[in-house]
């Protein structure tokens, strides 16, 4: 059974449901299929892949590769329940500082695909959540980057976040 791609409100960034079968047993859940992708023109190649796991109120993010080594994401979740936000970040695109969310759960099955050009972030909405990360591109601690998560207008509808240092120390959208 094929995976249904679907466009966001910002066309690059792909909403994705993925095929899944539940029975006795437990799940059974596809999380990637080239041809799937190829078709609703997706050229993913995947370089590395990661997960992490974070608790209520956790926000992860903005962040993005620069130059060379920006990179497609694909995210989703095997446990608990996230709101996985994309920011376009492309400064000569029509829809620049704007961005596209979605609740990203182990329970609906659904992806986002993030292409280059995005700052990528989540919070988490369940009390602990387990967040996968496929890349098209290799992790490069120079080129690593980010945007403040509260600089670009989006309501992450809690009240009193959980960020890293660095996360916090990221320059607001404006300064890009």
């Amino acid at each position: 059974m094929p995976m249904i791609i679907k466009d966001t409100n910002i066309s690059e960034v792909k909403l994705i449901e993925q095929f899944r079968h539940d029975d006795a047993r437990g799940a059974f859940v596809k999380t990637f299929h080239a041809a799937d992708f190829l078709e609703a023109g997706i050229n993913f190649n995947l370089q590395e892949s990661f997960y992490s796991t974070s608790l209520k109120n956790v926000i992860r993010g903005m962040h993005f590769h620069t130059n060379e080594m920006a990179h497609d994401k694909i995210i989703f979740c095997t446990n608990g329940e996230i709101l996985d936000v994309a920011l376009d970040i492309r400064k000569n695109s029509p829809t620049f500082g704007k961005c596209t969310s979605a609740i990203l759960s182990f329970a609906n099955n659904k992806a986002l695909f993030i292409p280059k050009g995005f700052a990528h972030g989540f919070a988490t909405l369940s009390n602990e959540a387990t967040t996968f990360y496929l890349v098209s591109g290799m992790y490069s601690k120079a080129h690593d980057a980010g945007v403040l998560y509260n600089s670009f207008g989006f309501n992450w509808e809690i009240e009193n976040p959980i960020l890293s240092a660095r996360d916090l120390s990221f320059d607001a959208l404006e300064s890009l």
